[in-house]
This record gives structure tokens, sequence and C-alpha cells, in this order.
């Protein structure tokens, strides 16, 4: 809930939350959800990190959108050494602190981001907010942005038209004098899903910023942070997938009709399957993207993009046929499916629906021949073989197919030698029939089945 002023009608500008919401993010920040990859950084921390967002997303996703920024913060404020040396050890504190004070009073702060706008949306180059020099690195910001989530965050990464053009600043939400800064929100949305977690529109009347990275180089600047929150979407997108398969199978393991178990049932056998088939491929393919950003690795270019499409849309399609595995029971609320389904478009959305990830596909392409190689050189030869076929003659109208093509090539060879053999077979198996549960004959459905079944 929106709380614009206080009693004295004075703003304050503060949303309240459900007390479950803060116990949930102080679980994510106790275990580094937010940190985890900058903390003593080593082989592995990525992953690591990337291992818990994913444990902690089937369990709720709203508090994952301010972990992951504050997490994708981090990278991008090291464009800027001084400010980076004075906010990173907050932003890796592991102590969870939601008081509105002065960051340097908090035992630990979060970070959000707010570039869209209204006239703009995904076009940030459009974007009229004004800041107006006012010092040595410093700005006041005046304008609206359209979408800021977790607006109680201690600061936002902000993109501001500065002389020298678009430039990255970072807004503390409190003065260094207590006092609140010219950060004010008009209202909170009113979302399909992903309600457990604020985002608002807002408005700058001079809030008071910093500059961070070279002036007029903005989404250069914040690109490293839209690329790690990418990240986050394909996991978030698998763990929504993994909840779903583990909500299906269980009900079908113990509800009978017809005289047997749903799950003994051929047909049913094969749509659990084939859930299960997506779910192993978008979680083996969101680890390895994790790997890449552990090793610098090139592949992260396109595959990032590639795996932002590919699994984020088809989380939906996966939630859709996993409630239908419960019927009735599972367009109930009750159930907790709904809510998973209305959670499920978002990832597609945020930070870059399909459409730019396909198109940022295609300009990497271009523009970037050796990291088409990289990735190129991750498959197996047939595998490259087909993702070569479909970049043969690429265009724009044809992006999506392209990506869907490199997406499947990808995600067949990352089973091949990390996945169960049994479904890798099914994975390449699979006919284009745009439904689950059209896997051919001959596969051992059962034991796939059983090898996603919650251990309950």
């Amino acid at each position: 809930m929106l709380r614009t002023h206080d009693r004295y009608g004075e703003r304050i500008d503060e949303v309240e939350f459900h007390p479950a919401w803060h116990r949930l993010l102080e679980l994510g920040v106790r275990h580094g959800l937010h940190a985890g990859s900058w903390l003593g950084a080593g082989p592995g921390a990525h992953v690591a990190r990337a291992a818990r967002f994913y444990l902690l997303a089937q369990v709720e996703q709203g508090v994952g959108c301010p972990l992951s920024m504050t997490h994708a913060a981090v990278p991008a404020l090291r464009a800027e050494p001084a400010l980076a040396a004075e906010w990173e050890p907050r932003l890796t504190s592991l102590r969870y602190d939601p008081r509105p004070l002065p960051a340097r009073e908090k035992d630990g702060a979060l970070c959000g981001m707010a570039m869209t706008e209204r006239q703009g949306g995904s076009d940030v180059r459009a974007n009229e907010t004004e800041a107006r020099p006012c010092g040595d690195g410093e700005a006041t910001l005046h304008g609206r942005k359209w979408f800021c989530s977790a607006p109680m965050s201690d600061a936002f990464c902000v993109l501001a038209q500065a002389p020298e053009g678009l430039t990255c600043f970072l807004v503390p939400r409190v003065l260094p004098d207590g006092s609140r800064n010219a950060f004010n929100l008009d209202r909170l949305k009113d979302k399909l899903g992903n309600r457990s977690n604020a985002s608002a529109e807002i408005r700058l009347d001079g809030a008071w910023a910093r500059r961070v990275g070279e002036p007029g180089r903005g989404v250069a600047t914040i690109i490293e942070m839209v690329v790690h929150t990418r990240l986050d979407c394909v996991l978030g997108s698998a763990a929504l997938m993994r909840q779903a398969v583990a909500e299906a199978t269980h009900h079908c393991a113990h509800r009978s009709a017809f005289g047997r178990l749903l799950v003994e049932q051929p047909l049913m056998l094969n749509v659990l399957a084939d859930l299960c088939v997506e779910s192993e491929a978008a979680t083996v393919a969101a680890f390895r993207l994790a790997r890449a950003f552990d090793e610098g690795d090139e592949l992260r270019r396109i595959a990032t993009a590639v795996l932002k499409y590919r699994v984020c849309k088809r989380a939906v399609a996966v939630v859709a046929e996993a409630l239908e595995c419960l019927g009735g029971n599972g367009y109930v609320e009750e159930s907790g499916l709904p809510r998973l389904y209305r959670e499920s478009p978002l990832n597609a959305i945020w930070e870059g629906s399909s459409n730019v990830q396909c198109l940022d596909v295609l300009r990497a392409l271009r523009r970037e021949p050796e990291a088409a190689e990289r990735f190129l050189a991750e498959l197996e030869p047939a595998d490259r073989a087909a993702a070569e076929a479909g970049l043969a003659g690429a265009d724009e109208p044809s992006a999506r197919r392209l990506v869907g093509t490199l997406a499947t090539a990808f995600q067949a060879t990352l089973l091949d030698r990390h996945g169960d053999p049994a479904v890798a077979a099914a994975f390449r198996a699979r006919d284009d029939h745009g439904a689950f549960g059209t896997l051919p004959a001959g596969l051992p459905l059962d034991r796939i089945v059983a090898r996603h079944r919650p251990a309950l």
C-alpha cells in the first residue's frame, strides 16, 4: 500500500508491505542472493548464487526483483570507482535493513532502477528526464519515469538527458543529511502478477543525483546492470517451470480417475514427460549461462538474449499446461497455480521484451562475428549445422524463428552433455506440434517423470 503523506500532511512516499515480504527479502539477503557473485568472488560464484536464486524463486518471485537489481547494480557502479567504493560495501552487506535512513547509517542497502518512460518504453534514447548539472559529477533530475520497480530501495540507477547526452545517475532515496530526496511516488501499478513487489510511477522534482560512468554514455553504463538482470529473468522462469512441473507431477501421482492414477494413464504420462523435458532443458541452459558469467566467457553475449527469449517465453506455456493437469483444482487460487500463471509472462517483458531480445541477437550476429562464432563453437556438430542453417538469410521478420532455432540447438547440446540421457533423447525427438504431450512412442516416459517428481 502506498502512503504518500503522513498525518501532518508531510510527503513521505512510503510503501507498506506484508510482513512476509520482509521475511523473505531478509532470507534472500542473508544468503547473498543480492551479492553472492561479488563476495570473495571465485570459481563458480555466479553459479552458486544462481542456485540459491533458483530455489527462492520457486517460493516467491516478487522479492527476486530487488535482489536481482541490487546484484546487477554492482558491475554498473564500477564504471565510477569512487561511487562503487562508497556503495558496494552497502549493497553487498548480508544484513537486511528496511529503515528509511541515509545509506551511511544503515546495516545494508538495496538498489533499484528507473529507465522506462511513457513515451519511450524500451526506446530509452527517447527519454525526456532532464539532468541539470550542479557540481562535480552531481545533478538534479527533473521528469517522470513510467516504471520503477522496488521503489523502497535505498538508491536507484536512473537514465537522464544531460548536456552531453543520455547519462546514468545514482539517486539515493534519502539524502545524506537525512532529508527526503525529491523522488516522489505518484502511484503503484495495478499489475497482472508479481503483486507482492511494488512497482511505481515516479516523479523527479529536482532529485539530487550523482553521475555513474562517462557523461553521454548512459546506455553503455547501465547495460551491464541490464545484462545481469536478464540472467535472473532466465533463472526465474526456469524456477517457475520447475515449480509448476513439481505441482503437476505430484498431483498426478496421487489423483485417480477412471480406475487408475493419472500418472499411469498413457496420454497424461506423455504430457507430464514433455513438461519435465522442457523444465530440465531450461534449467541446464540457465546454469550454463551462469557459468559463462563466472568465466567472463563471450558466450554470454548472445546466449543471454537467446535464452531470455526462449526460456521466458516457454514458461507461460509450461505453467498453463501444468495448471490443466490439475483440472478444475488448478484453476482455483488455493492450488497456487493461478499465482504462478499470473507471474509467468513477466520475465519475458522485464528488461527487454521478446522482440528486443531477438533484435539484439541479430545486431550481435552482424556486428560481432567473434561472439557469433563463440556461440556456434559451443554446439555439437549436428546442432551447429542446424543453427548455421537458421542463420542463412536471417532477417528481422524471421528473427524469432532464428532465435528459437539457436535456443533449441543450445539446449539440445547441453542436455546431451549434462542432462539425463532419457531427457536428452526426448528433447531431440519432440515434434513441433505447438502442444505438450506429443512425444513419440518408445521413450521411457515413466522414468522421465519419476526423475522430476518431488520426493514426498
